[in-house]
């Protein structure tokens, strides 16, 4: 039985579609982040879609030192707040550290663990502890069944308000592969699965000092993963991917965003 989590005045893991989109990173124009939000809330509330606005202070894990890696925290989360106010938009946002937990609760709504810190268990209990929504990133080198240890850290410190985000699994060198499998292995946990269908097509570390993309794959393994019955979909989206400073390749551009959420919904209510 997969548990439905409450968030406001929805419920993640019911019976309707949640995406979880907006740009990759916080950018020096702020115009970027506002046009987003608007143009994905209109979609969204369009197509009765439940959405929860995306968007990164800090890229920790960027390939090279030299990578832009955003505006940081203080300024991050006043932008964050800013667009939660003026759309009325919960805030997903991921955490570095154990110490972000709690300042950055003070706006997100769901705190994002990523892929690469899934197993740290010092983040986790640190993020459980804000009372927040903790949605956990299975890392790119777990079997789907193995993301229960990650969750049983946020329950064990006193919050089971837990979704799971699949973004792929490492094949072989530079590539990742997506198994569709592991969204009902991980459902079968209890658990709802939100399906990053962005960062399942990037080619980590492919331009030897950035990581590289297949933007064209994200509409195939957006609609698959619905197919398999995800709850929810992650898109990194932005204005100008093609000029973005992170992520890039594997974002999709917004003016593409009606089309492929259009198709997603429906896909979501057959499956449903």
């Amino acid at each position: 039985m997969i548990k439905e989590v409450k968030l406001n005045n929805f419920l993640i893991g019911g019976n309707k579609l949640l995406v979880m989109a907006g740009p990759c990173v916080i950018e020096e124009d702020e115009s970027i982040l506002f046009k987003t939000a608007e143009k994905l809330k209109e979609i969204t509330q369009e197509l009765d879609i439940l959405y929860v606005f995306k968007a990164s202070y800090d890229k920790a894990n960027r390939t090279s030192i030299d990578s832009y890696r955003g505006v940081g925290i203080k300024k991050g989360l006043e932008l964050l707040a800013k667009i939660k106010k003026e759309f009325d938009l919960p805030i997903v946002t991921d955490i570095h550290t154990p110490e972000e937990a709690a300042i950055a609760a003070e706006v997100a709504d769901i705190l994002q663990i990523p892929a690469f810190l899934s197993r740290q268990t010092d983040i986790l209990v640190a993020a459980a502890k804000t009372g927040k929504i903790i949605n956990i990133k299975k890392g790119q080198f777990l079997a789907p069944n193995q993301i229960k240890n990650s969750a049983n850290k946020v329950i064990a410190s006193g919050n089971d308000r837990i979704i799971i985000t699949e973004r792929g699994t490492t094949f072989g060198y530079g590539n990742l592969v997506s198994d569709m499998r592991s969204i009902p292995i991980i459902q079968g946990l209890g658990y709802p699965v939100i399906f990053d269908a962005t960062h399942s097509v990037q080619l980590p570390g492919g331009a030897g000092d950035s990581t590289t993309g297949e933007r064209q794959f994200v509409s195939t393994l957006a609609k698959s993963a619905v197919a398999a019955g995800c709850k929810g979909l992650f898109f990194e989206i932005h204005p100008d991917p093609d000029n973005a400073p992170c992520d890039g390749p594997n974002m999709i551009a917004l003016k593409d965003a009606y089309e492929l959420l259009k198709v997603c919904n429906e896909i979501f209510k057959i499956v449903n």
